[in-house]
């Protein structure tokens, strides 16, 4: 089972005030016990030859770009918008075949207040499925993860409660191109049982989110209340730990995966804060490292 890590704690700096190059991200994670480096879209480089000299970079460790992280926001009432984001993620998904990702996120998009939620479904599932021929067509299959909220998002994801998500999935259906992204720190955020969720769509799961979660000066329904209200990115009170620090329960996780033979990728998700993080990202490797071999998914 192979392990990529995920930069969450230097996106600030990567995105928004760019004092990181993604050339400085993949050469400090060179010492990282891991086999793949996840991307983010907001980060990818828009130019051509630089995706290629980027790719160069990456192989030259040894090392692939398995996952895509990208957030559609098929939501949006306007049928006409929602069509927008569908061919913006055939972009997306061409330059995944240009980066050789395997696996591409894909989000059911914001939770608008006044959303009707059988009708909502109704239009994720219709954007998804104009996706898959081209998805296929490349080689990479799409992953529907049971998100939280995108960092650039106003309102949290529609499908992160798990009732939705698992009849979103079911209303997609079976597709050799489509899977199942599991978070379960995101399960967590939403008052509900990770395993649970993961019983729900284990044969479903293509990849994951390796992720651990705690609540800093404030509760979880502090936190519900701040998502209805709407606020650009994630609230101060929700913080990414260490992977086997926070609540959530690896050994059944990978119990229960190694129950359906899965072999796909597992991403790390941490970091708080860009001080420290390689120093964190190294413990959350070890971490699953270990639990992997302990469960037979080396």
């Amino acid at each position: 089972m192979p392990l990529a890590a995920f930069p969450k704690c230097y996106l600030p700096e990567l995105c928004t005030t760019k004092t990181m190059s993604i050339d400085d991200w993949i050469i400090a994670s060179a010492d990282l016990d891991i086999d793949g480096l996840e991307f983010y879209w907001n980060f990818t480089p828009t130019n051509g030859e630089a995706r290629r000299q980027i790719r160069q970079l990456v192989e030259s460790q040894g090392r692939s770009i398995p996952m895509m992280c990208y957030s559609p926001d098929f939501t949006k009432p306007a049928r006409a918008d929602r069509m927008a984001e569908v061919e913006a993620q055939k972009i997306v998904l061409r330059v995944c075949e240009e980066l050789g990702v395997r696996y591409c996120r894909v989000l059911s998009g914001q939770r608008r207040p006044g959303l009707d939620r059988a009708e909502t479904i109704r239009w994720v599932a219709e954007c998804i499925h104009l996706l898959l021929q081209d998805a296929a067509s490349r080689g990479v299959t799409l992953i529907l993860e049971n998100h939280y909220k995108d960092s650039f998002w106003q309102y949290p994801e529609f499908a992160q409660p798990s009732d939705i998500f698992v009849d979103l999935a079911t209303e997609i259906g079976d597709h050799p191109f489509f899977g199942v992204n599991y978070d379960p720190s995101n399960t967590l955020i939403a008052g509900e049982d990770p395993i649970e969720l993961l019983e729900a769509v284990k044969h479903k799961v293509v990849s994951m989110h390796a992720s651990d979660r705690f609540l800093k000066g404030g509760s979880l329904e502090n936190l519900k209340k701040i998502d209805r209200e709407g606020i650009e990115g994630y609230s101060s009170l929700l913080q990414h730990g260490v992977i086997g620090e926070g609540l959530n329960d690896y050994d059944r996780i990978f119990s229960i995966l190694k129950s359906v033979k899965f072999k796909g990728w597992v991403s790390i998700e941490d970091g708080v804060e860009p001080r420290g993080g390689m120093e964190r990202l190294a413990r959350s490797a070890k971490f699953l490292r270990g639990k992997m071999r302990e469960h037979g998914l080396c």
